[in-house]
């Protein structure tokens, strides 16, 4: 078997894929209970596991997880004497958030502009479709698998509701593996292969202000009745200093990132900043967005604009989201979030802070033989050297699978390069880097063996 023949049985399978990405797209598969979208889930986790069976996996069957969501299993370990390796990746979506805001329907593949469009058409059901096109190349090419295969499909990454993360440490050794592929990033630009080193953590926390038993008239009360959405702002202010950068007591916020630079004009072009505002924070992109931790305002519930009336509010919420580098530890980091917040209230609001999920950091092992063989895939598929960066992002599952295998070595490889647009309006796929990234894959799944063991 040749590389030529293998990347032209990744071409010849595009079609495939997109018809089969089409058909995943069309499951809104958001495992948000509140939404009641549980069958579409069912029939999304149904969808991977007829997939899987097809390409020949046994023992395939859904996990039922503690959370109430579906994880898809399923193994080929027919190459006695060969390395394990874990395909890890998630059917579940992002919410939509408002469809009128999409210029083609969010779940149904759109192609337009040499681009797919969809929820979900990177994040992560390209990815799923990596994995499994990787498979058929190889399968067409060599005829049977030179590694010992097993892959996991979760239902619940995207509610961070740790429904796998539970399973897994309550059956450990269903997910052994010497390497693991997790199938949920992307390049840190399109046609840059990229693996990502760094995740960083992420907790928070939704506060309640409150200093009324009702809403007041603002015009007999406004101006000594303490408004409870005033004292929320200046909260919410102070976990910012003047630069924008996060500041909460206690969390040191100057660490920098040794790897991969991010220009800012880059970052500005990948963010969609508009023309004249100033980015936050200070330092490097990488320092900003990888190595320190970042506090974000998620949503606050007020009255909206229309339909408002002329009242100081009796009570206000908001949520809020703390981002945490490798070497911090979460649970720390959201007691100093909380601790912060309770000594900003103002003017003895009664203030109720409730701590929400959390998901740990995590940094990868690099030097080992997988990083070795994905080192030579990229280079192959790609012709270029393959980068390492980090990532804003956190996948808790990460933390739980280095924990439970400390000798199996993890690599984070994808399709969401930054324009992807992932749980954002308008979300895309660029195809060119679906059939690239599939090929670093099959060619990582044929060279592996060779150099595991040495």
């Amino acid at each position: 078997m040749t590389e030529p023949d293998l990347a032209a049985a990744v071409r010849a399978l595009m079609p495939r894929a997109r018809q089969e990405l089409a058909e995943l797209v069309a499951f809104p598969s958001i495992a948000d209970p509140e939404l009641g979208l549980e069958a579409e889930c069912r029939a999304a986790a149904e969808w991977v596991a007829d997939a899987l069976r097809a390409e020949g996996l046994t023992n395939v069957r859904l996990l039922d997880t503690p959370d109430g969501t579906a994880s898809v299993y399923g193994e080929l370990l027919a190459s006695p004497g060969a390395p394990t390796v874990l395909l890890y990746s998630h059917y579940d979506v992002q919410p939509e958030l408002d469809a009128a805001g999409w210029a083609s329907p969010p779940f149904e593949l759109t192609e337009r502009d040499g681009r797919w469009y969809g929820r979900g058409a990177a994040d992560c059901k390209g990815n799923i479709l990596m994995h499994l096109t990787a498979i058929r190349a190889l399968r067409q090419t060599g005829g049977s698998l030179p590694v010992n295969l097993k892959v996991i499909v979760e239902g619940s990454e995207e509610q961070g509701t740790g429904g796998m993360e539970e399973y897994a440490l309550a059956h450990p050794e269903l997910l052994t593996a010497d390497a693991i592929i997790i199938g949920d990033v992307g390049n840190f630009a399109a046609g840059q292969p990229t693996a990502t080193a760094s995740l960083r953590g992420v907790c928070d926390v939704t506060v309640e202000v409150r200093a009324l038993a009702g809403n007041l008239h603002s015009g007999q009360f406004g101006g000594a009745a303490p408004d409870p959405l005033a004292a929320l702002v200046r909260m919410l202010d102070s976990l910012y200093d003047e630069h924008g950068g996060t500041a909460i007591k206690g969390l040191p916020c100057d660490q920098t990132w040794s790897g991969v630079s991010y220009p800012e004009d880059r970052f500005r072009a990948d963010a969609n900043v508009l023309d004249g505002v100033e980015l936050i924070g200070t330092g490097e992109i990488g320092d900003r967005l990888w190595a320190r931790p970042a506090v974000t305002v998620l949503g606050i519930d007020v009255p909206p604009v229309v339909g408002s009336t002329s009242s100081v509010q009796a009570g206000v919420r908001a949520k809020i989201s703390l981002r945490v580098p490798p070497g911090m530890d979460v649970k720390a980091a959201q007691d100093a979030l909380i601790a912060h917040l309770e000594s900003a209230a103002p003017w003895q609001v009664q203030l109720t802070v409730t701590a929400g999920s959390i998901g740990s950091a995590f940094s990868a092992r690099t030097s080992g033989p997988a990083y070795e063989a994905l080192k030579g895939a990229a280079r192959e598929s790609y012709g270029t050297e393959l980068a390492l960066a980090g990532m804003g992002g956190s996948i808790p599952l990460c933390s739980t699978l280095a924990d439970l295998y400390p000798d199996a070595e993890i690599v984070l490889i994808g399709v969401e390069e930054p324009t992807t647009q992932i749980h954002a309006l308008n979300e895309s796929l660029d195809p060119a880097e679906l059939e690239q990234m599939t090929l670093v894959e099959a060619l990582f799944l044929r060279d592996y063996p060779k150099v595991w063991g040495k």
